[in-house]
């Protein structure tokens, strides 16, 4: 199925008869809570009815200075995030998030009609866990969910809740890394892209390895994004003088440098 017009919501169970859905779906409860920014009240209505049926528990706002409203006022695990947004950008929201304390840690999935590979660029370097292109499939979409939602909550895969090499330690119960006294301003990804690595010290790790690892929910990701968080991450590193932990094996992928 492809979000698109309103006769596209016709994925069993949601399917239109006479103006009505065919029936009452029976709600969960008690999973995370995920805000749903769009301007296209279709593609609003369809998203958070489909999130609401997995058994998340879904806001919604259709401005930019209301999502950033109500991601200050409320602990959400999880904001979907339309680019094309009035007033203020989905862009900017993004950017405002990513340098606000109190909203810096909430993962973001970003939906955007554009397809230009610099667009998704532009997306990811700007904070954003993920980037959905419209139009898409909701399989594909609450897929990309799950994933994001577990990289935020997972704090190891390997049941270790500290790791360290030289000046750089990662608390996984904390979900809070630094290097030396400097405290890393990471995305859910970007953290656990560097635990990855840190757990692999030496071992050159391939982009699908990556995407493997970060992104096995079937969900099809383009090896840049990986490019793209890496870039983020040594970034990030730099504050501290610490971005030479991470190398790049030309033709290969990366690493997590072996020595200190």
């Amino acid at each position: 199925m492809r979000i698109g017009r309103i006769s596209a919501f016709g994925e069993p169970p949601f399917l239109l008869s006479e103006g009505r859905f065919s029936g009452i779906i029976p709600f969960m409860r008690n999973k995370a809570r995920i805000l749903v920014v769009d301007d296209e009240k279709d593609i609003l209505r369809l998203l958070t009815y489909n999130l609401k049926k997995e058994g998340y528990r879904v806001d919604e706002a259709t401005e930019g200075a209301d999502a950033l409203r109500m991601a200050r006022e409320h602990p959400y695990d999880l904001i979907v995030l339309d680019l094309m947004l009035p007033g203020l950008s989905g862009m900017e929201v993004c950017r405002i998030m990513k340098q606000d304390r109190k909203t810096a840690a909430i993962p973001i999935i970003m939906l955007t009609a554009r397809s230009e590979e610099s667009d998704k660029v532009a997306g990811l370097e700007t904070g954003a866990d993920d980037y959905i292109t419209k139009p898409f499939g909701i399989r594909e979409f609450l897929a990309r969910v799950r994933t994001v939602l577990r990289r935020s909550a997972l704090p190891s895969t390997a049941g270790r809740t500290m790791l360290s090499a030289g000046p750089l330690q990662m608390d996984m119960e904390r979900h809070r890394a630094a290097a030396g006294e400097t405290v890393l301003d990471l995305s859910a990804t970007e953290f656990d892209l560097l635990r990855f690595l840190m757990e692999r010290r030496g071992r050159v790790m391939s982009r699908d390895q990556i995407l493997d690892a970060l992104w096995n929910d079937g969900v099809v990701v383009e090896p840049r994004t990986v490019d793209v968080h890496i870039r983020r991450l040594r970034a990030e590193l730099e504050k501290a003088a610490a971005s030479h932990y991470i190398e790049t094996v030309r033709g290969v992928g990366y690493r997590f440098a072996e020595n200190d």
